[in-house]
């Protein structure tokens, strides 16, 4: 059942066609992927066993997104485990379109953009901000919640980007990253009114003084994070729900406050995309009676451009840059990425769960920001993390075989079957040929990288982390 108190609300802003709403909240959600299209060219290409995918039909807004007419159990497709695709909800794809208005009024020479998911967990839009962006680009993806923060940073190196940290702040912290970043994504915590048909517990959860409290918090992260917008910047706002609070009374009161210029977004008629239901603002809003997905809401704001430019932050020379580069780096492992001169490798700060002897490469473009950000942030994973020394030996990490910059020469690749990935992924001991190389060898299936398993001659050791294997059984 829908709170009582919410169909009054919503019946008072979409009058008749509140009917048409409350029906499709009561049927099946659409099930839709986003492919990694460095890692896929096609969703063709995910071929899921026994076809459980069926059909599929591209997503209008979305150039790599895809519905699917069933839904299989994503949990046992080891693609899925390899950055492969993500699986979200069509609606919030939408980003795309908000993210191509901004590249278009950018000159094509200037600098790489710097980017800001600023409440990212778990991962589906910070994703495809890492698909968007140019290679030189660079995108911080945050999340307030400790083990949520985890859970983000599993997606994010599985999705194999170099330029990307995570990391695990209050949006307040920001603040004091003045004029840093170039575009600011906030997907802000809402009363969930767009999630009621895939979450019942958004049901549950939900009355009107907790949207009065969704929209007091959305401003005041806005407040909190503008500073470290620069002039000229772009902000995205947007949350799942449909009341106007959240939406179009918070967007008019932060542009008036914040002196900012609300910015339309290109949209084909067909999409069935409805506008604003108050303010006569840009604003761009799905509901599931009308588009193939669920409640959404988005708007594009630009900050001023001739906002002061004082007090901006600290950067640091080439020379004072609070990152360590590794002491002895060799050749050899520097060469296990197909373009090592365009990285820096370091060991501080890039990840304080990893371990002392532990090697980060950062894109070598972005080390002044990487250095900004871990002097002032909590940083959970950023870059690659290339692997560990232990005494002399090294072992190479998951991170390095997941992303799109390995040397495809580097390792040995040893293809699974679907079982023995499954296996794989499970933590499973895996039995090897007797002719199998030893050493570490690139764990594949399908041509697509896992991880890295160690042959030792007797057995093989599965490097796959203990925190990501899966905990279901296949039968």
């Amino acid at each position: 059942m829908l709170p009582q108190e919410f169909i009054r609300r919503t019946k008072e802003l979409l009058h008749d066609e509140y009917y048409a709403l409350e029906t499709a909240l009561e049927t099946q959600p659409p099930v839709s992927v986003r492919i990694n299209p460095h890692k896929l060219t096609a969703v063709s290409d995910i071929n899921f066993p026994a076809g459980a995918f069926g059909e599929y039909k591209k997503i209008p807004w979305c150039e790599n997104g895809y519905y699917l007419s069933k839904r299989p159990s994503f949990t046992f497709d080891p693609l899925f485990h390899a950055g492969a695709y993500y699986v979200q909800e069509a609606s919030s794809m939408f980003l795309e379109q908000a993210f191509l208005t901004i590249t278009a009024d950018m000159p094509p020479l200037r600098k790489p953009l710097i980017a800001l998911d600023l409440c990212a967990a778990p991962g589906g839009k910070s994703t495809h901000l890492l698909s968007l962006l140019r290679e030189e680009g660079l995108l911080v993806s945050n999340e307030i919640i400790r083990n949520r923060s985890m859970i983000l940073a599993e997606n994010i190196i599985k999705w194999g980007r170099a330029g990307n940290i995570t990391t695990n702040n209050d949006p307040r912290d920001f603040g004091k990253l003045k004029h840093v970043f170039d575009v600011i994504l906030a997907d802000l915590p809402c009363s969930g009114e767009g999630m009621f048909r895939k979450d019942p517990t958004a049901r549950n959860e939900w009355s009107a003084d907790n949207v009065k409290l969704c929209a007091s918090r959305q401003k005041r992260i806005i407040h909190d994070v503008w500073e470290a917008l620069k002039p000229g910047g772009w902000l995205i706002y947007s949350t799942c729900t449909f009341n106007t609070e959240e939406n179009e009374d918070n967007i008019c009161y932060l542009a008036e406050k914040l002196d900012a210029e609300l910015v339309a977004v290109a949209v084909k008629p067909e999409w069935n995309i409805a506008s604003s239901l108050h303010h006569d603002i840009p604003i761009y809003r799905f509901y599931p009676h009308r588009t193939c997905g669920e409640g959404f809401s988005l708007a594009l704001m630009r900050k001023n451009k001739d906002t002061a430019k004082t007090d901006r932050i600290k950067t640091f020379k080439n020379n004072d840059r609070p990152t360590t580069v590794h002491p002895g780096i060799k050749p050899e492992i520097k060469r296990l990425l197909s373009t090592p001169d365009k990285f820096r490798f370091i060991t501080a700060g890039a990840n304080a769960t990893a371990g002392a002897d532990s090697i980060f490469a950062i894109p070598e473009a972005l080390a002044n920001i990487y250095a900004i950000c871990a002097k002032m942030l909590n940083i959970v994973s950023a870059g690659i993390h290339m692997g560990r020394f232990k005494g002399k030996d090294f072992t190479p990490s998951v991170s390095l075989a997941l992303c799109t910059e390995i040397n495809p020469n580097a390792f040995i690749p040893f293809e699974l079957s679907y079982e023995n990935a499954i296996k794989y992924l499970q933590k499973e001991a895996l039995i090897l040929p007797e002719n199998t190389p030893k050493g570490h060898l690139l764990a594949t299936y399908k041509k697509t990288p896992l991880g890295f398993v160690k042959n030792i001659g007797n057995r093989a050791n599965n490097r796959y982390p203990q925190e990501w294997r899966i905990r279901k059984s296949l039968f």
